[in-house]
């Protein structure tokens, strides 16, 4: 199969590039005026100088605010009136920008004609403000009203000979009531097919962690980063990804903290920074070091990066370099894994990782010598084939020092999406526990079924073979965020009923089944007014923090409906008989949080709880050093080293986001923290690698990925581009380059896509 690079044309309304593709190292601070330079222009050209500064006011304020839709970081537990950063406040102007998406623009341009243009330009269009439905014979969206939208799913699901028959994908942008109630439709259906983007993000974090220390949640708080000596950040581009981390990093370096960045590529958020809410030092362009040190292993290495932190704490002369007592106490597998790091050689784990010797002594220094170390990691780590091995081997080394039940250490997965740590926690899982079925048929009233649903790559098979018929997603992009796209529209294209709501327009309206349905909700920054009045939603951070958001703004179209307006329309329609009270719950949104109070885990007193200051916690009982493993105590792993080292010319290529992109949304084709401009179509290489092959800086190439089926996919006329990384390891835009993941290429541990392992091999351009 082989694919041209993306050249689709942007809308009318001009989206054109400011000038030709280049390429200049960035070197310069993260954050700071770089920063409010790009929110600046980025507001203007949204219209939304007024509404956007309102919105900066109100964004992750407990006090009646909303939840910045964007990432998962904690809010600022001293209540900062700017907890803010230049993502966030472009994901919040491009959902409260003017524009809109109606039925005279759905009139105008065909589906044909619409999937030619870019993944900017369709979402540039604006907001979604009715619900549609693909008329084949036109090739057009037509209007629906509501109850006939709702008619047509319930009919699709009521005339299905299986429930199994149906997915519902969830997307991390879903408050935890509308995903409460999503979850419950589907299980009163009779299915457990939710997959979700935590399928492809950090499924193997929470396989890992529960393995480890029977939750799949990290143990940590942001108070304990305020306290930590030692921070270990893995696998995360934090500058564009989390940038609300850099105010604790530049905390920690001012505090004396040691940061230790473990990345293939040096990213901007490793060297330095200026926090925009620090006006002192945005005055006088002072940046403060967001790093002491940069470990760059290899793409697939950091098991062995960490095996050899743990191998250099064992050899350590220190007396204090292991705390016995923990581990006596409160593991189990001890000997064992200490046996496994002492048979590893050196040779073996440089070998694998990438890394010297001397460099990984130096960083098993930095964590021996440190009281508290908190570990964290993201999608580098996760996105591979060993993931689940890799963060029990963090684990392992956290354990190994007693970093566990404490203030200032623990493992800490930074999530990707606001609330995709709520939607699992809320019930989307298609793998669920016994004991939350039960919980959940006695305080719903319901019969859950009992097997193993499908998740993402599951359930993309079973559409493409025929086997599901009906796909419904709450929010997202799935047709550009799964993997091996051909293949993910192709299964898309054979559903007889596709359901998507939405707020903007993007690929996924245009890769539909045989009958398809654009549902639009209400967004995270708008007044959701229900039969009861002004309701709130709940979503919960990536350390487990509960808070409410309010909206703030009108609704872009009065034909809106709220996400568990639309959740319990569907049930309704699709279970006439059903004896769960639909809408009472859409009338007061409390009446949900009290059945959640009773179905979920830590949710008791919801309603009470969650509107403290700053909402609460649920209780981690790994943190309290309970572990509800088989053994009782937290379970050392002694899986073996995976052999990562590209050969014959194959090299490893991982994909990733821009700067100036959240997910699958593109702000623009720039990469301010990677210096690149006007140009997506790319490939980074390490310089020796591409002299190797003939291969100048901005020379077109052609990237073939190999998969374990022998097939083969290839990318043709990619720029290359000379950069810091490793030999042997390249990287490159999602969710251009997701077509190189073919769908059988997915973790045996997590089945997780492998979209940081692709194999790939890259020639000039023919």
């Amino acid at each position: 199969m082989s694919v041209e690079p993306a050249n689709r044309k942007p809308a009318p309304a001009g989206n054109e590039p400011d000038g030709p593709p280049s390429f200049s190292p960035y070197d310069r601070p993260a954050a700071g005026w770089g920063a409010g330079l790009s929110v600046g222009k980025f507001l203007a050209k949204q219209g939304a100088l007024v509404d956007g500064p309102r919105a900066i006011m109100k964004m992750n304020h407990e006090d009646g605010g909303f939840d910045c839709p964007g990432c998962a970081w904690p809010d600022d537990l001293k209540g900062l009136h700017l907890d803010i950063c230049e993502n966030g406040i472009k994901h919040v102007t491009w959902e409260m920008t003017h524009k809109r998406v109606g039925a005279e623009f759905f009139a105008a341009h065909t589906v044909t004609e619409l999937s030619g243009w870019s993944d900017h330009a369709l979402e540039e269009q604006g907001r979604l403000t009715a619900p549609m439905r693909y008329d084949a014979a036109a090739d057009r969206y037509v209007p629906i009203s509501w109850a006939d939208a709702f008619e047509l799913v319930g009919r699709t699901l009521r005339e299905l000979d299986d429930p199994n028959r149906a997915a519902f994908y969830t997307s991390g942008r879903l408050g935890n009531e509308a995903t409460f109630l999503y979850q419950l439709m589907a299980r009163e259906l009779g299915t457990n097919n939710l997959p979700d983007c935590s399928n492809m993000c950090h499924e193997a974090s929470g396989r890992a962690m529960t393995a480890s220390l029977g939750t799949g949640k990290g143990t940590v708080d942001l108070k304990d980063w305020e306290t930590t000596d030692a921070l270990f950040v893995m696998g995360v581009n934090a500058a564009s990804n989390a940038p609300r981390m850099l105010t604790a990093l530049v905390e920690a370096y001012k505090r004396g903290a040691q940061i230790v960045h473990v990345n293939p590529l040096v990213e901007a958020a490793s060297r330095k920074a200026i926090i925009p809410h620090e006006f002192a030092a945005m005055a006088t362009f002072h940046a403060t070091p967001t790093g002491t040190m940069n470990l760059q292993p290899r793409i697939g290495g950091d098991m062995a990066l960490i095996r050899g932190i743990a191998k250099a704490v064992f050899d350590s002369p220190d007396p204090k370099a292991l705390d016995i007592e923990f581990i006596e106490r409160h593991t189990h597998g001890f000997d064992d894994y200490r046996a496994l790091c002492e048979a590893t050689p050196w040779d073996e784990i440089e070998h694998q990782s990438g890394v010297t010797r001397g460099d990984i002594r130096r960083a098993a220094d930095v964590y021996r010598r440190a009281d508290r170390s908190i570990i964290s990691w993201c999608l580098g780590v996760t996105q591979h084939d060993h993931g689940v091995d890799t963060i029990r081997e963090i684990v392992n080394l956290l354990l190994l020092r007693g970093n566990l039940g404490r203030e200032g250490a623990g493992p800490c997965p930074i999530r990707g999406h606001s609330n995709v740590q709520g939607n699992r926690t809320c019930g989307i899982d298609h793998r669920p526990s016994d004991a939350f079925l039960d919980r959940l048929a006695d305080a719903c009233g319901i019969d859950p079924p009992r097997e193993q649903g499908l998740d993402t790559v599951r359930a993309i098979e079973a559409m493409h073979r025929g086997d599901v018929t009906v796909f419904v997603a709450m929010g997202g992009n799935f047709a550009l965020a799964a993997p091996d796209t051909p293949y993910t529209f192709e299964a898309l294209r054979n559903c007889a009923l596709t359901v998507q709501v939405s707020t903007k327009l993007n690929r996924s309206h245009l890769v539909h089944g045989r009958d398809a349905l654009i549902l639009p909700c209400l967004g995270r920054t708008e007044k959701d007014e229900q039969r009861r009045g002004l309701q709130s939603t709940s979503v919960e951070d990536s350390m487990s923090m509960v808070h409410l958001s309010v909206g703030m703004k009108r609704p872009a179209s009065p034909h809106l409906l709220s996400e568990p307006a639309i959740v319990a329309g569907m049930a309704r329609a699709a279970l006439p008989d059903s004896v769960t009270p639909w809408e009472d719950y859409v009338a007061d949104y409390d009446r949900i949080r009290d059945t959640m109070a009773r179905a979920l885990d830590g949710f008791e007193d919801f309603n009470r709880r969650v509107r403290l200051p700053l909402g609460f916690r649920i209780k981690q009982p790994a943190r309290e050093l309970i572990f509800d493993t088989p053994t009782g105590r937290a379970e050392f792993s002694s899986a073996p080293l995976p052999d990562v080292v590209p050969t014959g010319g194959i090299l490893t290529l991982g994909t990733m986001r821009s700067h100036d992109q959240w997910n699958t949304t593109i702000y623009s084709d720039n990469d301010r923290y990677r210096g690149v401009k006007n140009l997506r179509t790319l490939i980074f290489m390490n310089a020796d690698d591409m002299r190797e092959r003939g291969i100048g800086t901005f020379d077109l190439v052609d990237i073939t990925s190999h998969a374990r089926d022998g097939s083969t996919r290839t990318l043709r006329g990619y720029t290359a581009i000379a950069y810091d990384v490793p030999r042997g390891s390249s990287a490159g835009y999602m969710p251009e380059m997701n077509v190189l993941c073919a769908i059988g290429d997915y973790s045996v541990q997590s089945d997780q896509p492998l979209m940081k392992n692709i194999k790939v091999t890259v020639e000039r351009a023919g």
